[in-house]
């Protein structure tokens, strides 16, 4: 007579690989904990289990986002392992209204029409895939030059370039419609980090340099030494990367007849037009891009003046993304907060092989610190992290100081994991990327960077005598 397996453990069938290395990476995290390495108190040791548990747990993706940023916030709370405004931070980061306000002008742009007429503009690039990516990209990288801040530049062009996707048949959810959502994402934020006004770690990379150094990094200046290989080629490879990862084929391209404009659409595009100017002109009003977008997101949500409606908002407007990227950004905190980022970065230095009379070894040596740092500290973590003891590296590599700052561009434009980066997870979350997808192509991006552009960017460098 045969016997029957009952209880909860045999119901939920064998364990996988994924299982597997998420008990693995969460007892290493508690090890870690236990161990407390050299250099590290007990409190900062604890801090790094819990940062490593949660961000193996979303490498992994064993359970679901709402679910691993719960946990983050339950562990951080029940044992002490930062203050509430800390582990809570990302409830307060202006990246978590910027998504909140992504959300409600992307459902305006969709149910006003205006979002079907500017994409249909785009059509014209729709005769291929290869096409259609490459538009999305140059797009991204033009307004770079336009509009400071990465996130208005996503929230301004992720709700067009979906319902382009959608008018040229690539379903939610297929490899194109991926495709094309990173192209947006990638497009108007990875090459930017070569524009100086463009991007947050270069502003703070900019303000920490002439604040310790008294350096002042110009427009021009920075603009013609990383461009060329960061930003321009760097767009190349986003394109050509994804039509190899994420092909779509042909393309079922649906033209309509174009309509005058409806009082909706030119009521939101005034919103819109208003916003993007107050985005241009931060610099003047220091107006940071996310409460200008909460005002437009206010505004379309009020009774009678708005566009988007209470059914409307309750059935589209997704909170376990929002609860998702809080727990990120909390992260960021309790890493910044515990000073694991500054431990990490000193723990390396001793080690580097940094010499005079080596260009090429201390060129790669401070790329990789860069590229490594943002690991632990995230990509506007980087410059404030490793900006203060850049004398100490210039003096151990014999490399003039602003070589060595300006080497920390090279690896926070190569960035390893989708975490480390704020607009980036703005961008995912509103075209719905699964984080599996999005990590395995940042990290074949970051590979490529570092084996076709590293080296492109170095002889670069040196024909600029800047090594």
């Amino acid at each position: 007579m045969s016997t029957r397996k009952t209880g909860v453990l045999s119901a939920l069938g064998p364990l996988s690989v994924v299982h597997w290395a998420s008990i693995i990476i969460v007892s290493g995290a508690l090890l870690l904990g236990y161990i407390a390495p050299a250099g590290l108190t007990a409190q900062q040791s604890w801090s790094a289990a819990l940062v490593v548990a949660a961000l193996g747990l979303m490498a992994t993706a064993v359970v679901a986002d709402y679910l691993i940023a719960l946990l983050f916030f339950l562990a951080a709370m029940l044992f002490a392992i930062a203050p509430a405004e800390v582990v809570f931070a990302g409830f307060s980061a202006g990246a978590t209204w910027l998504i909140i306000s992504g959300f409600v002008i992307g459902m305006a742009v969709k149910s006003t029409g205006l979002g079907q007429r500017l994409s249909g503009y785009l059509m014209v690039f729709a005769s291929s895939y290869t096409r259609l990516i490459s538009a999305v990209v140059v797009l991204g990288v033009g307004l770079a030059f336009l509009m400071p801040s990465s996130m208005g530049r996503i929230v301004l062009l992720m709700p067009i370039v979906l319902l382009l996707a959608e008018r040229c048949g690539l379903k939610p959810g297929s490899q194109g419609y991926i495709g094309i959502a990173l192209a947006a994402g990638f497009g108007a934020h990875v090459p930017s980090f070569a524009v100086l006004p463009a991007n947050v770690p270069n502003m703070v990379l900019v303000g920490v340099a002439d604040t310790v150094h008294g350096l002042t990094l110009g427009y021009a200046e920075y603009l013609w030494l990383h461009f060329p290989v960061l930003g321009a080629l760097k767009a190349v490879l986003i394109i050509w990367l994804i039509i190899k990862m994420f092909p779509a084929g042909s393309l079922v391209a649906t033209q309509s007849e174009i309509k005058p404009l409806q009082c909706t659409e030119i009521y939101l595009l005034g919103l819109l037009l208003v916003a993007l100017g107050f985005w241009l002109t931060d610099s003047v009003h220091q107006l940071s891009p996310a409460w200008v977008a909460l005002t437009v997101a206010v505004i379309l949500l009020l009774p009678r003046v708005g566009l988007v409606s209470k059914q409307q908002f309750s059935e589209q407007f997704n909170f376990n993304t929002v609860l998702f990227i809080a727990a990120i950004l909390g992260i960021g905190a309790v890493i910044n907060h515990s000073s694991l980022g500054a431990w990490f970065a000193h723990l390396l230095a001793p080690v580097l092989p940094l010499a005079p009379n080596e260009p090429l070894q201390n060129y790669l040596s401070l790329s990789l610190l860069s590229m490594s740092s943002g690991v632990v500290a995230g990509l506007p973590g980087i410059p404030a992290v490793l900006t203060p003891v850049a004398a100490e590296f210039a003096q151990a590599s014999g490399l003039p100081l602003k070589a060595v700052l300006m080497s920390q561009v090279v690896g926070i434009s190569t960035f390893l994991f989708p975490y480390e980066s704020g607009p980036l997870l703005l961008a995912l979350s509103m075209a719905n990327v699964p984080m599996r997808l999005a990590l395995k192509y940042t990290l074949v991006l970051a590979a490529m960077s570092v084996v076709l552009l590293w080296p492109l960017n170095y002889l670069w460098w040196l024909l600029l005598g800047w090594l």
